[in-house]
């Protein structure tokens, strides 16, 4: 199981309050309207591979204008370290400028990971399975878009990614799903499957770099970027990864993300949509794939909170396809419900694609609203798939 969450608490909620001016020798009775909001989240869970794990995260939310139509923009950070040395220090932000005139995107993330390594391909789990092996590596991204209004809820501009890997290592011999080594005696069909994996070759097994950059489209009618109950998002971006912007592969990078939010039933019941597609074409490293199943850290535009119920990456190729459903319903005071199924697949062509290569996942969850005015939930979710397990995060999956 990818992840128990041990305990998550909130060590409190710290607000700055911007009153207007008034004449002299008036004295003002009123509250000064909360206009950004501080949330502190301490983090603790357990994963097989990582053991236990623990730090602290935070969101700041607010509106920057003083206008009711300029949406909420948010930054969020965190930290937290394992018993096994692995690590995360992150910081994501979507920002809307008074007016909505700019909107900024982005992060910037430091990691010293281990996960699973199951190969690349779209193979059934019970083959994936027996390639499981430890892999080890430090990830650093940066990755920032700056779009400009070109219509109402229409954005244009461009997107840079820099994602560097680095300290590649895997340990001897694959694992079963406890993490424990499977014929430790060496044999060599039981090598790390990293090592093995017939679509790599020597060189994506050092140290590389992916940078790449490319123009962004972007339709935003969602009331709130971190919890819609009602409008779309089409997000249409190009990414160029080559030599001229320091990139040690060459390819290029398609993405589309539509999403739909609408309440149905009554005012208490949203549902959301989405569809996700990746596609690549060139010389594109086991990194750089498209891939489905969603992590504990996520990262913005990797696609981390897609399929989950299914471990980080599991499936990965050059075309990805996926879609996923969520209803959630607000139960009582400021908790609410959710049901969500996803279903995608993976394949190097997309004339590849199959009917019986469809990888389903689901789950149910609970939110507590902590912050109404924009609308900011504490996510709680298990999930059903190849991996079932908890998932806690800041904001909704999607």
């Amino acid at each position: 199981m990818r992840f128990f969450p041990l305990l998550v608490g909130l060590l409190g909620c710290a607000t700055v309050g911007f009153g207007q001016g008034l004449p002299a020798a008036q004295t003002d009775t009123r509250k000064p309207p909360k206009r950004i909001t501080i949330l502190p989240v301490p983090v603790l869970f357990y994963q097989q591979e990582t053991g236990t794990g623990y730090g602290l995260g935070g969101l700041l939310s607010g509106r920057l204008g003083t206008d009711t139509l300029t949406r909420a923009s948010n930054a969020r950070v965190q930290f937290w370290t394992t018993q096994k040395s692995q690590s995360l220090v992150q910081f994501v932000h979507t920002i809307y400028s008074p007016g909505e005139k700019y909107y900024l995107n982005g992060e910037i993330s430091s990691y010293k990971n281990r996960l699973y390594y199951f190969g690349t391909g779209n193979d059934a789990p019970q083959v994936q399975n027996s390639n499981r092996s430890f892999l080890d590596f430090q990830l650093f991204i940066i990755n920032q878009r700056f779009q400009k209004s070109i219509a109402k809820n229409q954005f244009l501009g461009l997107q840079y990614r820099l994602s560097r890997v680095y300290n590649i290592s895997q340990e001897q011999g694959r694992v079963n799903d406890n993490g424990d080594p499977i014929n430790p005696s060496g044999d060599p069909a039981t090598q790390n499957y990293f090592n093995l994996d017939p679509r790599l070759d020597q060189r994506q097994r050092l140290n590389f770099s992916l940078s790449g950059v490319g123009p962004v489209y972007t339709y935003d009618s969602r009331d709130v970027a971190l919890g819609a109950s009602k409008g779309s998002l089409l997000d249409l971006q190009v990414m160029f990864n080559g030599g001229f912007v320091g990139s040690d592969y060459n390819f290029v990078r398609y993405q589309i993300d539509a999403r739909h939010f609408q309440r149905i039933f009554s005012d208490k019941t949203i549902l959301a949509l989405q569809f996700l597609g990746q596609f690549h074409s060139g010389n594109v490293p086991w990194y750089g794939l498209a891939g489905i199943g969603a992590n504990l850290g996520g990262t913005l535009y990797n696609n981390a909170n897609i399929m989950r119920g299914i471990y980080e990456q599991r499936f990965r190729d050059r075309q990805l396809v996926s879609a996923q459903a969520e209803l959630r319903q607000h139960l009582f005071w400021r908790i609410d419900g959710a049901a969500f199924l996803g279903a995608g697949q993976v394949g190097y062509n997309l004339s590849d694609y199959t009917l019986n290569g469809l990888h389903a996942a689901g789950g149910i969850g609970a939110r507590f609203n902590f912050i109404r005015r924009d609308r900011v939930n504490l996510r709680f979710d298990y999930a059903w798939g190849t991996d079932p397990g908890f998932y806690f995060a800041i904001g909704e999956a999607f």
